[in-house]
């Protein structure tokens, strides 16, 4: 894939954990430009990432680019993406990482633009282990496709999903490892405060929950039988208290998106 000049309307937590992903890998592209309205966000980037040019109030130079990544949160779409419409190259391609927003309101929102992308980002993308589900518009073409895709596919996998399954992930996958990390940190701190070092105590963790992933994905047991493989269940008393807590929250959330 020949190389394409990036811009990121929006230099926040997603803006830096993509760039990151990049970096890890092939490298970010030698011209990146990335705009906010934060200009110590904007000098935290550059000092993770010199290669980088920062725009402060900058979205027209960003905008300008090949690909252009809408970083914003959902309200800032619908004033910035306007602002922009008219600095697009007709052959660029945009990709709004915000939930919500259909391809068709993003069209509308740039003045009838089509060339447009949606991802759901995924933090893990920061060590290249994401999980982006990625929809296109029809306005894509195949090539421009593959292409994109090997682009993101090195922030970890980038399946294509259908569109309106979208916030699905945004609650399950891109939102997930908040409803995790905290758990892992806590069980990280027991473990150190029964004796282990943190190296130790951060392998067993870590190596834990991943054995735990592949055990539900690879053993080809039931819920209950993978759950069963461990006769002592601390928290068994709770189980009930804590998945009503889940699905209150996360189906308000779904529904808010959805709405």
């Amino acid at each position: 894939m020949k190389e394409r000049s990036l811009g990121f309307i929006g230099g926040g937590r997603v803006a830096r954990f993509i760039l990151s992903g990049l970096n890890r890998r092939e490298g970010i592209p030698k011209d990146t430009v990335v705009s906010d309205i934060d200009e110590k966000m904007l000098n935290r980037l550059k000092n993770s990432f010199p290669g980088i040019r920062t725009k402060l109030n900058g979205n027209q130079a960003a905008a300008e680019k090949d690909v252009v990544f809408a970083a914003l949160h959902v309200p800032v779409i619908f004033e910035v993406l306007p602002a922009v419409k008219d600095h697009l190259k007709s052959d660029a391609i945009i990709i709004s990482l915000a939930p919500k927003i259909t391809i068709a309101k993003l069209s509308e929102l740039l003045g009838g633009f089509e060339r447009i992308v949606r991802m759901i980002p995924n933090a893990p993308s920061f060590v290249n282990a994401g999980y982006n589900p990625t929809a296109f518009s029809n306005a894509i073409s195949h090539d421009e496709k593959r292409e994109i895709l090997e682009m993101l596919s090195l922030l970890g996998e980038c399946p294509e999903v259908n569109e309106n399954d979208l916030e699905a992930y945004a609650v399950t996958t891109a939102m997930g490892p908040t409803y995790l990390w905290f758990q892992l940190y806590e069980i990280l701190g027991i473990a150190k405060s029964f004796g282990l070092s943190h190296e130790k105590a951060m392998e067993g963790v870590s190596k834990m929950a991943a054995g735990a992933a592949r055990t539900m994905m690879e053993s080809g047991l039931s819920p209950e039988e993978v759950m069963d493989l461990i006769p002592a269940r601390p928290f068994e008393d709770e189980e009930e208290n804590i998945k009503k807590i889940y699905r209150a929250k996360l189906e308000g959330i779904f529904k808010k998106l959805k709405g």
